[in-house]
């Protein structure tokens, strides 16, 4: 099949507060969806306290399981952005939303090897990916640099976080700053994009960087939101994921619906054209 240009859907500009809004709508969600949505967050709280019950001692193997699973998110919330989508649409928001999600993304493809047939799974293994290498990373840079060997939790956050005559800490943030920046500016609408419009990898993540990069101050509070949510839920001994994963899963939705034009590339769930046809598509509802 010929392989058409990679055009970038058109970005929107918005107000600093906006991020706002998108936690408002998001939360309009969840009450309309139910359970369905809540259970996401419950899934997401039990898997962690399964986390913690298997590496609880093993802080490394700790870090890296908890890192790579919040780094994967955006993948993992994809069935809670096809029932946004289904509101927005005015469909049903049931379990069969999410079984469609997970497991008939690929219907309706010609072309079962074409560029945006595995994107989805592309996207979650390059970010798995990028975990990995955060915590390949962060392990090298305390095993070298703290003054005791690190093998707990306790000993990080004695020997690390808390200690008085050292930068260690703070070069660890830095460290994670610099490596979070980039995975979220690839990831912020990449998602919701693949789920939505037949698109590419490549065209999603260069989208995704568009909209930060036309945005920097909105985006900016939009990933101090999901950083202060993320570590609510966590400090909560897990029981704050129940909520914090599907009002962030939510919110990510309508932040793609308010930053990102895509009406020129096909619906996703449309049919595919036939071999030869034209790429028509359509939008999926009023941003």
């Amino acid at each position: 099949m010929p392989r058409h240009p990679c055009a970038l859907p058109a970005i929107r500009t918005i107000g600093l507060m906006q991020p706002l809004a998108w936690l408002a709508l998001a939360w309009r969600d969840m009450a309309r969806a139910g359970w369905i949505s809540f259970a996401h967050g419950l899934a997401l709280a039990l898997f962690g306290a399964l986390i913690l019950a298997v590496a609880h001692n093993r802080f490394w193997l700790l870090a890296g399981a908890l890192s790579g699973f919040l780094v994967v998110a955006p993948a993992l919330a994809a069935s809670l952005y096809a029932l946004s989508r289904a509101l927005e649409r005015g469909e049903p928001a049931n379990t069969g939303v999410v079984l469609r999600t997970w497991l008939n993304w690929q219907d309706g493809h010609v072309d079962k090897w074409g560029r945006d047939y595995w994107c989805m799974a592309q996207f979650g293994a390059l970010l798995a990916l990028a975990a990995t290498g955060w915590v390949v990373t962060s392990a090298a840079l305390i095993t070298l640099l703290a003054p005791v060997p690190v093998l707990t939790p306790l000993d990080f956050l004695r020997h690390v976080v808390l200690a008085g005559d050292g930068w260690l800490f703070e070069l660890w943030l830095a460290l994670g700053s610099l490596m979070a920046a980039p995975i979220f500016a690839s990831s912020v609408v990449a998602m919701p994009l693949l789920l939505d419009r037949r698109a590419s990898l490549l065209q999603a993540v260069l989208t995704s960087w568009q909209a930060v990069l036309g945005n920097p101050l909105p985006m900016a509070f939009w990933a101090a939101l999901i950083l202060g949510f993320t570590l609510l839920g966590l400090g909560s001994l897990l029981l704050g994921l129940i909520a914090v994963m599907p009002l962030l899963g939510h919110a990510s939705w309508h932040a793609y619906r308010d930053l990102v034009d895509a009406a020129h590339l096909p619906l996703r769930d449309a049919p595919a054209p036939a071999r030869g046809g034209g790429t028509g598509g359509g939008d999926g509802g009023a941003a």
